[in-house]
């Protein structure tokens, strides 16, 4: 019988590409990239009498309010960041070695909380202004205080969070440098602070500008802390908008406006970083050796470094742990166990679709290598970049829109109501959280997997092991640290995030972010200690991790 033969140039791509793993990848890709598609089409929608109120009236203000953020933010993750590497990089002082790790503490502690601690610290009814009245016999209206909640105060709250993406980017950069190029600047007469302004800086300007872009993007992204200070930003006005007017059109329109910013921001950042000039082109590496301070110089570097691990982790978790104490009693009870048990529970459960997608995608890209695989792999990591109000909205309209069609069909044919079977479920909570974080776990997994020789592929294909049996009974035995590592790091950042979890969250479900958030915006700070608690002390654990690899990476092999 003839057979259809079909003309190898009416395919719309090569057929070599025509495959399983190709066809998986870009189903994943378009999965996760859906939220930001659904975001990016209300561009194209009129705009609605809300959305002109919005522009004549607050627009201006997300958007100024947003940029002095952005560039508050900028300066304070710079100075702490860079400095602090260079020191603990380049220098030898008291206190250094515990300091390098201590320093990366604060990444453990979510914008909102400490921003909710240094409230509790430093208002009027605060312990702060308290001894200040009673030492010196003040009265309200005597004397004057920095207000904390302010747009001032958010970019203070957020840099002592958010400059460990700077650190330790930064760092890790100044300890793959060889001492060569360094030796070099200074036989050429300059002292150690030229040799850093002129050699080391340049050579660490991609890392630089890749932790601030981190930063920026978190600050773009955060919810609780501008919320909690009254600083009205894209987030603060994505929510009134959702909520105060039940407008979700409009609301849509302003998440793509602030995805407009996001995406700015990712193409100045990988511009910058072609546009780098200063290459390291030494091939020799030797150990550093650090600058010996002694005196003032070696105190002052002490206090330089001590300082943000001070004001960013010591003080608010020592709050939060006093608030925590005197208040067991009332909050940890049944309730609170149930808390915890959501958030472990949804933040197990992402963890593990985040890592087995990864593991599709990255193992899917290491055996094609080709454009569409890659390209794939990229559209599906870029949810990270993307705020989490952003994609509960993305995420929201096309599940409630699916859930209103079911519905009505199955109301005229069968006279049944369905009602909700995507939006308002874990399912899509589980889903966005995939969406924001699966970048997270791909470039820990590609990491894993770059480690494991192609060799090692062909050996267990020439043992008749399918494609699928070399990744299940080769590579992931030898990547379970590298797997427990993107567990961890996702299963934290689930446990963090919050604007998502309000948005998407079913109706009277909880987890310690939402109860931390509520008993803040109730007042009741001190009731906030004990879920706010749970939070940093799980955050820890991905930090000493970061902390250990970053040391390994040291040039000439050499760990501290």
């Amino acid at each position: 019988m003839p057979t259809l033969s079909i003309p190898s140039n009416l395919y719309w791509f090569p057929r070599s590409l025509i495959n399983l793993w190709n066809l998986g990848i870009i189903g994943i890709a378009f999965l996760m990239a859906l939220p930001v598609l659904v975001i990016a089409s209300f561009v194209f929608l009129p705009a609605s009498e809300n959305w002109q109120h919005l522009v004549d009236n607050l627009l201006a203000e997300y958007v100024s309010n947003s940029l002095l953020l952005m560039v508050g933010v900028s300066v304070g993750v710079l100075s702490i960041g860079v400095i602090t590497a260079w020191l603990t990089s380049m220098c030898e002082f008291p206190g250094r070695r515990w300091l390098t790790w201590a320093l990366l503490l604060p990444l453990a502690i979510p914008a909102y909380i400490i921003a909710y601690t240094y409230t509790g610290l430093l208002d009027f009814e605060g312990p702060v202004q308290g001894a200040m009245r009673a030492w010196f016999d003040w009265s309200y209206g005597d004397y004057w205080f920095p207000e904390v909640r302010s747009l001032g105060g958010a970019m203070v709250m957020l840099s002592l969070v958010l400059y460990p993406y700077v650190y330790m980017l930064t760092r890790a950069a100044f300890l793959e440098q060889s001492i060569c190029v360094l030796e070099v600047s200074r036989t050429l007469g300059n002292t150690p602070f030229r040799s850093f302004t002129r050699v080391a800086l340049p050579l660490a300007r991609p890392a630089i500008v890749t932790g601030l872009s981190l930063a920026l993007m978190e600050t773009l992204a955060d919810y609780g802390t501008v919320q909690y200070f009254g600083v009205s930003t894209f987030t603060t006005g994505i929510f009134r908008t959702w909520f105060g007017l039940g407008d979700s059109a409009t609301a849509a329109q302003l998440s793509a406006t602030l995805l407009g910013f996001v995406f700015l921001l990712v193409i100045m950042e990988r511009w910058s970083r072609k546009r780098a000039r200063f290459h390291h082109t030494s091939n020799r590496y030797s150990e550093i050796r650090r600058y010996q301070l002694h005196g003032k110089r070696a105190w002052l570097a002490f206090i330089a470094c001590l300082s943000p691990v001070l004001f960013g982790f010591i003080i608010p978790a020592g709050q939060l742990l006093y608030w925590a104490i005197n208040t067991a009693t009332e909050t940890i009870n049944w309730s609170f166990t149930l808390l915890a048990w959501n958030s472990v529970m949804l933040a197990g459960i992402s963890a593990v679709v985040a890592v087995l997608l990864a593991l599709l995608l990255a193992y899917g890209k290491r055996l094609q290598g080709n454009l569409l695989s890659n390209t794939g792999v990229r559209i599906a990591s870029m949810g990270y970049a993307v705020p989490g109000t952003v994609i509960a909205v993305g995420v929201l309209l096309p599940f409630a829109w699916l859930d209103n069609s079911i519905d009505a069909w199955m109301r005229e044919q069968f006279n049944i109501s369905t009602g909700l079977l995507l939006s308002g479920t874990l399912f899509a909570l589980v889903f966005a959280y995939t969406v924001r974080f699966l970048s997270v776990s791909i470039q820990a997994i590609e990491s894993g997997l770059g480690k494991i020789k192609f060799s090692m592929d062909d050996a267990g294909r020439s043992l008749g092991l399918s494609p699928t049996g070399v990744l299940a009974r080769i590579h992931l035995p030898l990547m379970k640290g590298t797997v427990v590592t993107a567990l961890l790091l996702v299963f934290v950042d689930v446990l963090k995030e919050l604007p998502a979890t309000l948005i998407l969250r079913p109706f009277n479900f909880n987890t310690l972010a939402v109860r931390a958030y509520e008993m803040a915006s109730d007042e009741r700070l001190a009731d906030a200690g004990a879920p706010a608690l749970m939070i940093v002390a799980a955050g820890i654990i991905p930090v000493i991790m970061l902390s250990r690899i970053i040391s390994r990476s040291r040039a000439g092999g050499v760990q501290e």
